[in-house]
């Protein structure tokens, strides 16, 4: 039982829908907290409005609210449960720290008695009012740059003539950097200060010399009661001060810092965590450090709770921080609990890396035309991966594999940049590409010292890039035949891809492949262990590297590899990688599922994904974590490393889709629905074709691979028309053009974006009623888990749409004909598992707009609003396990469920923000109304107005 007696029930409160600064490693601290808190047999109580996270699952707490995260919910839950007797608040973000300090405010706690544990109210106003974060620094002797607090526009004005140019604007009590800034020109900061002000709730702004330039790291440290505090890592940003933490490339453990400096800055963040509060559990400290040999160090900013850093931190170390600062919270201290990878360790420890880990964001520009592409103090971007490797180089190129931009790595795949002046204005204005920028310029003859000066990135790493690149041209010089084995292993241990070997050698991936097998070339596993193998580890999660082999004394050689295979049954669940517009937690939320109803089946289960702010990647979701790219090459060698039953792709989003034409060249099982019916669904014309020969209506259409295809197309066609590429993801590229220079523009551009595709054209139904159905089949019986009809009318993107559950105005024959064409289509596709069709609804006809035989967007919202275990049930029928028929469905829903989506414009004040085919919503939340009298769905139904073109 936990040290404080008197806890019996805790609430904790989540973080609400996705945006940008606030992402899944919010669900993952969650979905942690909770079973922390449940192993103790305390009670736990949740509010969340987000649906699609695991944490809000019924199986994670014992109430589960899904309400809007407000004081007024709170009342409601509190009067329910009178027997809460603590909140904690600290793993859900800013948002639940800010709803936790209004609701103190307004004596919320003190009515219902209520403690707060984990942090204490003190210790956030400190750390989020800037100015009395400065005076306690100032106390306790931790230096911090020069700055000054303006709450008027007046008092901005007087500090920067007081300081002078460059400075730094940050808001209080923000969140992901909103309304911060930095401004180089005076006649910038007017609008800049401004808006600072406004973003801030408190109308509060901290300005300070910006020093660009300064290096800059973060420590997650953990407290207990009794003032033990640990230092579970140490990460620093590549990139240099002037960037937000969640848009710079991070690097742990910290590379280019001197022991002395180290020491020192432990030492300042024990002082600042120790001084801003009596509380127990996690902390986040941020520092600069100047780039000489000084290495002055100052104090930017400290965060009393679990973080985006914090989740990098647990994955990177193994060591679970929300796991453990739940315990604290309860009163255990450090000494009194376990260290969870090793099993018999205490978490007393500071985790030892004998790897590297490197952090790289993934940004969605693309999908916000005429947004400012520079990154600065307002953090732009949507999610992250993490790449392991046994040197920085080797984690790198992982990393830059994992983000899914169609690059193999730094180098070596003749997507560079050539261009001098392009290459120099990359570098001087940081944005997404900047990574792969810096090895064009040291692969265009840029000298070191110059792109030092233009980016003051830390030489060290600048040598690094240099280092792959003089290997790069090593390896030009030979061709498949005359490659030695020593040069191959340096470049694999350097982390190039097979792909990118063959680029410089001119032959194909499979040559190099097949090279690497006859050299005896091949990856090995590693365990992430929390302590550089000192003690043995009992979780298996591994990375994959490079080893020379070794002569023992009996003569023979070999690798080590710390993978052991079992002879179990597996199966491999493919993850979905970073999050993106389009693709985020709710692809995360099926994978998990798929996991435990494969473990329910007898399976062994091996997750392989790439995002360390996810629950799938929490190394004991699946019996073993592979935290590797969800890139061809690995994914191959982990599949003949481990010979599974098959793999399932059909729950981790487009990314795993993707892969599935590999897998099937390659002779490799895909669970569920085949991949000539995944195929048949993406392709368009072959799509429409199947849809004439079943009788199933469609918009008129054509198909064009080149602009003129497209022109003569639209004689045929009446405009407007719905241009839409092939498989893509989030509505990419879809537009709804109304004549024939609007056609071919947009014709040219998507192929210059996306060269050889497959254009469909449709005729846009304009007015039309959008619906969708999602369904799982087994390949002869169908059961329809939800239809949903949205607000907006057809054109918006669904995941833009507010959608009801179940519809609110279709009739008995358009719901019959929903049915009638979810059921034809399912078994026509040869559907087994999950099916997600949308339609289009004109003068009581139903047109199908395109199908998905995958997990969607919505089966999270539907499972939860329904209460049922969909993707459960699906996974069972993708392995044979169970018919569609084996299962009592049970849905209930009183009134209705909303699905509303959640934008992050406010990121991009300069784009164009109405909602088109492409899709621009970061998240969503789910709220629940008992009738459509209800004041929230009047007001969303009167808005729709807004889209309709006529």
């Amino acid at each position: 039982m936990p040290k404080r007696k008197d806890l019996k029930s805790v609430l904790l409160i989540g973080s609400g829908p996705i945006i940008i600064g606030q992402a899944c490693e919010f669900d993952y601290a969650g979905s942690q907290s909770l079973r922390s808190l449940r192993e103790e047999g305390i009670e736990t109580i949740l509010i969340n409005s987000n649906p699609a996270t695991i944490m809000t699952d019924p199986s994670m707490a014992d109430h589960v609210y899904l309400l809007p995260l407000t004081t007024n919910s709170l009342r409601e839950i509190l009067s329910e449960h009178p027997q809460i007797d603590a909140v904690l608040p600290t793993m859900g973000g800013q948002t639940a720290l800010n709803l936790c300090i209004e609701a103190q405010e307004k004596g919320i706690w003190q009515d219902h008695n209520v403690d707060l544990i984990g942090v204490d109210i003190d210790a956030i106003n400190i750390t989020e009012d800037r100015e009395k974060f400065r005076e306690l620094m100032g106390k306790i002797g931790v230096g911090m740059a020069p700055q000054a607090t303006a709450t008027s526009f007046l008092k901005g004005k007087e500090i920067a003539q007081e300081f002078g140019f460059p400075l730094c604007i940050r808001s209080s009590f923000t969140l992901g950097g909103a309304g911060a800034a930095i401004v180089h020109k005076e006649e910038d900061y007017d609008e800049l200060l401004t808006l600072g002000l406004e973003v801030s709730p408190i109308h509060e702004v901290m300005i300070d010399k910006a020093l660009l330039g300064w290096k800059e790291y973060e420590l997650e440290l953990l407290r207990d009661k009794n003032d033990n505090v640990v230092i579970i890592c140490t990460i620093e940003n590549m990139d240099p001060m002037g960037i937000h933490t969640g848009d710079s490339i991070t690097v742990a453990p910290a590379m280019t810092l001197s022991d002395r400096t180290f020491q020192k800055m432990r030492d300042m963040a024990i002082h600042m965590m120790r001084s801003i509060g009596e509380f127990e559990g996690g902390c986040n400290v941020q520092f600069a450090v100047s780039p000489d040999e000084k290495e002055d160090i100052i104090a930017i900013e400290i965060n009393p709770r679990v973080s985006r850093s914090s989740a990098l931190a647990s994955k990177a170390t193994g060591y679970p921080i929300a796991k453990v600062a739940t315990k604290l919270a309860l009163g255990y201290t450090l000494d009194e609990l376990n260290n969870q990878i090793t099993g018999n360790t205490s978490a007393l420890f500071e985790p030892t890396l004998d790897y590297v880990i490197v952090k790289i964001p993934r940004w969605n520009f693309d999908k916000f035309e005429g947004s400012d592409r520079t990154l600065g103090l307002q953090m732009k971007a949507v999610g992250e991966v993490m790449g392991i490797g046994r040197s920085f180089q080797e984690a790198l190129h992982k990393a830059t594999q994992s983000l899914e931009i169609k690059r193999n790595g730094l180098g070596a795949d003749g997507k560079g940049y050539t261009d001098y002046n392009q290459v120099i204005e990359k570098l001087t204005n940081a944005s997404w590409d900047r990574v792969f920028a810096l090895y064009d310029a040291v692969a265009m003859g840029i000298s070191l010292n110059r792109i030092h000066d233009i980016t003051k990135i830390d030489m060290w790493y600048l040598k690094q890039f240099e280092e792959l690149f003089l290997l790069e041209k090593e390896i030009e010089k030979y061709d498949v035949g005359t490659l030695s084995r020593k040069l191959l292993l340096e470049a694999k241990q350097k982390g190039f891809a097979d792909r990118q070997i063959a680029h410089m050698l001119g032959c194909l991936e499979s040559e190099v492949y097949n090279l690497r097998e006859e050299m005896n070339v091949n990856r090995v596993y590693k365990l992430v262990d929390t302590c550089a193998a000192e003690f043995t580890a009992n979780t298996p999660y591994y990375y994959s590297t490079f080893e020379a082999d070794i002569e023992t004394a009996d003569g023979k050689r070999h690798v080590q590899n710390e993978s052991i295979v079992s002879d179990k049954k597996k199966v491999i669940v493919l993850g979905s990688g970073p999050n993106r517009i389009g693709q985020g937690i709710e692809f995360d939320y099926c994978c998990v599922h798929g996991v435990y109803a494969a473990q329910e089946c007898g399976y062994e289960t091996i997750m392989i994904n790439c995002n360390p702010e996810t629950v799938s990647t929490d190394f004991d979701t699946a019996d073993k974590l592979y935290f590797e790219p969800v890139f061809w090459e690995h994914i191959y060698d982990i599949i003949r490393h481990e010979k599974p039953e098959g793999v399932i792709v059909q729950l981790g989003g487009q990314t795993a889709l993707k892969l599935a034409e590999k897998l099937d060249r390659y002779g490799i099982k895909i669970m569920g629905t085949s991949y000539k019916a995944l195929d048949l669904a993406e392709d368009r014309g072959e799509f429409s074709r199947m849809l004439q020969e079943n009788n199933i209506p469609y918009p008129e259409f054509a198909t064009a691979t080149t602009p003129a295809e497209a022109l003569a197309a639209a004689d045929k066609l009446d405009f407007p028309i719905l241009v839409r590429p092939s498989y893509v993801l989030g509505g990419q590229g879809m537009k709804i053009v109304i004549n024939k220079d609007e056609l071919e523009e947009h014709v040219v551009d998507i192929l210059r974006k996306i060269p050889n595709n497959v254009l469909l054209l449709d005729h846009y139904l304009d007015g039309a009623i959008e619906a969708e159905a999602d369904a799982i089949c087994d390949g002869e019986n169908v059961y329809i888990i939800g239809i949903m009809e949205h607000i907006e009318p057809c054109g918006v993107h669904s995941g833009d749409s507010n959608a009801l559950l179940p519809p609110f105005t279709l009739g008995d024959l358009v719901m019959q004909q929903i049915k009638d064409h979810t059921k034809r289509i399912a078994l026509a596709l040869e559907t087994v598992g999950l099916i997600n069709i949308q339609f289009a609804v004109k003068d009581d006809k139903v047109y199908i707009i395109e199908a998905n035989p995958r997990a969607s967007r919505t089966v999270p919202f539907i499972a939860k609003a329904y209460g049922e275990p969909y993707v459960n049930y699906a996974t069972k029928i993708m392995l044979g396990h169970n018919k569609v028929t084996d299962f009592d469905f049970n849905p209930k829903l009183d009134g209705y469920a909303i699905k509303q989506p959640v934008f992050s414009f406010n990121k991009f004040p300069n784009v164009d923000k109405r909602l088109g085919p492409e899709m621009k919503s970061t998240g969503e939340s789910i709220l629940f109304i008992d009738s459509l009298k209800d004041d929230a769905f009047y007001d969303l139904y009167s808005r729709r107005r807004m889209y309709l073109s006529k």
